[in-house]
C-alpha cells in the first residue's frame, strides 16, 4: 500500500524520479515516454467509442446503450490512469536497473474491449431495437 502512495504521488511530482538510482539512456525514457502516450490515445479512443455509443445509436435500447457505453467509458479511465503508473514503474525501474515491470493489464483491456465488440457484434446482427 505503501508502495502504491509513493507511485501516486510520483505522478504529480515526476521530478523526484531523479532520486532513484542513475539516470537512464534519454532513448529509453523517451520511448517509455511514447508508449505513455499511446496508452493515452487508447484511452482517448475508449471513452471517444464510449461517447459514439451513447450518441450515435439512439434506437439500441437504454440498457444496452448505456451498458456498452459505460463500458467503454470506464475502460478509457482504467487505461488513462494505468498509463501514468506504468510510465512511472518503468521509469523507477530504468533508474534503478531492474527489469521492467510485467503488466496483466493489456490482457484484460483486450478482453475488456473484445467483450464490448461481441456484445455489439450481437446487438448489430439481431438488431435489438428499444
Amino acid at each position: 500500500m505503501i508502495e502504491l502512495v509513493r507511485s501516486v504521488r510520483l505522478w504529480f511530482a515526476p521530478q523526484h524520479l531523479r532520486e532513484e538510482g542513475g539516470t537512464p539512456d534519454y532513448r529509453f525514457s523517451l520511448a517509455n515516454e511514447r508508449t505513455f502516450l499511446a496508452w493515452l490515445r487508447t484511452a482517448l479512443a475508449l471513452i471517444g467509442g464510449g461517447f459514439a455509443v451513447d450518441q450515435f445509436l439512439p434506437d439500441l435500447r437504454w440498457g444496452w446503450r448505456v451498458g456498452l457505453a459505460l463500458a467503454l467509458l470506464a475502460s478509457g479511465v482504467l487505461c488513462a490512469l494505468r498509463a501514468v503508473n506504468h510510465w512511472v514503474r518503468c521509469e523507477r525501474a530504468m533508474r534503478r536497473g531492474e527489469d521492467l515491470p510485467v503488466s496483466r493489464f493489456p490482457a484484460v483491456l483486450s478482453l475488456a474491449v473484445a467483450v464490448v465488440a461481441l456484445a455489439m457484434v450481437v446487438v448489430v446482427l439481431l438488431g435489438w431495437a428499444g
